[in-house]
């Protein structure tokens, strides 16, 4: 169902409440991207606290990963079938009570309780508010304007959040889990008022159990087996059977989703050469930034000895960048169009990490770290909102929370995956006692490989750059009814 509100969107003219909806929805964006970058700063305090052990600690991130990352297929369908406002605002209540939990908790286990929660309500909140925002806003340069304004505040989120936490945990660690709880508190406030009503799927063909079931179980067991792979060795027999059994879920859910007549997804929206390279490019995107956070934030705080507010200050030139300059992308997109502007993205990002191999025990920041940091944070103002264009473009509103879904889903299996293998290779280049260089030394294999998953991306990024002077239409090959594409067809939306 199209939004009231698109009307005067396609006029160009965007009207208080339509704004209103905009922010509310970035609102939701931003608390994801806050609590993810905030909670990684406060877990030493968190685990001297509690008493928690490194592997008990490590499930504060795993858990939310795990929520998140399994559930948002289900999360984005959900979305299409039973309507996108109500299942946005439904979830955005249960992460603000989430928030909550996890600030007032005084165990372990509750707290990862309450990180997997929030984990599950962002799998509904982000698909459902991304389809909100593509059936409120027309195909083209207007929805290209929102989705950069949206993926500014994702950036603006994840910033804040590094400075935030940094200046909280001082306080108490506490602090950083309730503060999400009452900016939740007045969007949902706000969202009750100004959201457009959005009615359920009409002749849906019936629900997919099957389908939702074995989905939601294979991505939770490739979420749970990849972060667990480094701990208890991506050779031994309980990983390969955990791969083994995501691989037998995977195949039986292709099989049910072939035959089922209203399908958890389509398969055939992957026949498009641009969602295939959208959804890769996200994974790589993702991936390749989580690894190289993980592995600077250790250089900066283990070796370098710098406290949590430095090294999130030393991060804020990337975050910066990114919120000043994001919300001109969609101009961007609409005369070069997203695989160029992705393309030249992940360039920048293979630089950026490229050049971070410079650093020693005693660097120069403005001279080796600044540089590498700006290239990252000019690549993510390319990347982010032109994969949210690309993959979006092109799909009925019908089934735009499932492509949604998807979209998020490969971010989260991406950043899962490729921060186990950074993980796994670092872990076994380190020696018990090494040096200080040595283990300097055990980091840049894993900045081969972050820049190596860039490169990779780019490449991906590089096979939709066909030359194509005389035909630039926008082709829809998404629509459930829609003809299949030529062979010369295999984009969505916008040109790329």
């Amino acid at each position: 169902m199209t939004s009231p509100l698109t009307a005067p969107a396609s006029a160009g003219r965007w009207t208080p409440r339509l704004w209103g909806t905009l922010l509310v929805l970035c609102a939701a964006m931003f608390l994801d991207a806050l609590d993810v970058s905030m909670v990684g700063v406060a877990l030493p305090s968190i685990g001297s606290d509690l008493h928690l052990s490194t592997s008990t600690l490590q499930w504060i991130v795993s858990g939310y990963i795990l929520g998140y990352g399994g559930l948002l297929l289900l999360g984005g369908r959900t979305a299409d079938l039973l309507g996108r406002r109500q299942v946005f605002l439904v979830a955005l209540g249960v992460f603000a009570l989430a928030s909550l939990l996890g600030g007032l908790v005084d165990s372990g286990p509750l707290l990862i309780a309450s990180r997997f929660i929030k984990g599950l309500s962002a799998a509904f909140t982000a698909p459902a508010g991304l389809s909100i925002i593509t059936t409120t806003f027309p195909e083209g340069p207007l929805r290209n304007r929102a989705l950069s304004i949206y993926t500014t505040c994702a950036a603006t989120g994840f910033s804040m959040g590094l400075v935030l936490s940094g200046l909280l945990t001082e306080a108490s660690w506490r602090l950083t889990m309730l503060l999400p709880a009452p900016i939740a508190l007045l969007a949902l406030a706000a969202g009750l008022r100004l959201l457009p009503h959005s009615e359920r799927e009409r002749n849906h063909r019936g629900y997919d159990v099957p389908g939702a079931v074995l989905g939601t179980a294979s991505m939770l067991l490739l979420v749970f087996t990849v972060v667990q792979a480094p701990e208890a060795g991506w050779a031994s027999a309980r990983t390969l059977l955990s791969f083994l059994a995501v691989a037998a879920l995977l195949t039986a859910f292709v099989l049910v989703e072939r035959r089922s007549p209203g399908p958890l997804i389509r398969l055939g929206v992957l026949r498009s050469g641009s969602q295939i390279r959208a959804q890769l490019g996200a994974m790589a995107f993702f991936g390749s930034y989580v690894g190289f956070q993980f592995l600077v934030t250790l250089y900066m705080q283990s070796l370098l000895g710098w406290s949590a507010l430095h090294t999130a200050l030393a991060f804020l030139p990337a975050g910066a960048l990114v919120a000043v300059s994001s919300t001109k992308v969609g101009a961007i997109v609409d005369r070069f169009g997203t695989q160029r502007l992705i393309a030249a993205g992940f360039a920048l990002m293979a630089v950026g990490y490229a050049l971070f191999l410079r650093v020693d025990l005693d660097p120069a920041y403005a001279a080796v770290i600044l540089p590498s940091m700006l290239l990252i944070g000019a690549a993510c103002a390319l990347v982010f909102p032109s994969l949210n264009i690309q993959a979006t473009n092109g799909v009925e509103d019908h089934e735009q929370g499932m492509v949604s879904g998807l979209l998020n889903t490969s971010v989260q299996v991406g950043g899962a995956l490729f921060l186990a293998v950074v993980t796994a290779v670092v872990t076994a280049h380190t020696s018990p006692d090494a040096t200080p260089q040595a283990v300097l030394d055990s980091y840049r294999p894993g900045l081969v490989v972050v820049t190596g998953i860039a490169l990779a991306g780019l490449l991906i990024t590089l096979t939709g750059l066909r030359t194509r002077t005389a035909d630039r239409r926008s082709i829809v090959v998404a629509g459930s009814t829609a003809r299949e594409p030529k062979a010369d067809a295999e984009r969505v939306g916008v040109r790329d």
